[in-house]
């Protein structure tokens, strides 16, 4: 699907109150938006290298490291690249925020305000 350099792609959780916050910013923004819920949609390792690479990240940044599930299981581990890929991939909900993608460019929306920076 050919995307245009206007269009806002916001990869979320819908029980995440920050990604309520931030699709709620970007509505109000009046940009066309493309949403994607972590959960409704299978991600790949190939697709989550992408985004990170976009990013500029390494996929434990994204974690929520006060989840319970996240303490009880990850914390403390050390885990090759594709591990780390596999636990974004089985557990969505761990991610602590959306991530925002326009045109080449992505962030981490910690705070909806940050969408502004793409």
């Amino acid at each position: 699907m050919k995307k245009s350099e206007h269009e806002i792609l916001v990869y979320y959780d819908r029980n995440n109150s920050q990604s309520k916050k931030v699709l709620a910013y970007i509505r109000d923004m009046r940009v066309p938006v493309h949403e994607v819920e972590y959960h409704k949609t299978p991600f790949t390792p190939t697709m989550w290298r992408q985004l990170l690479e976009r990013l500029r990240m390494k996929p434990k940044h994204l974690l929520n490291k006060a989840h319970p599930y996240y303490q009880l299981n990850v914390r403390g581990r050390d885990f090759s690249e594709e591990d780390w890929l596999n636990v974004l991939i089985r557990n969505p909900d761990l991610i602590k925020a959306p991530i925002v993608v326009r045109g080449t460019r992505a962030i981490l929306a910690n705070n909806p305000q940050d969408v502004l920076a793409l």
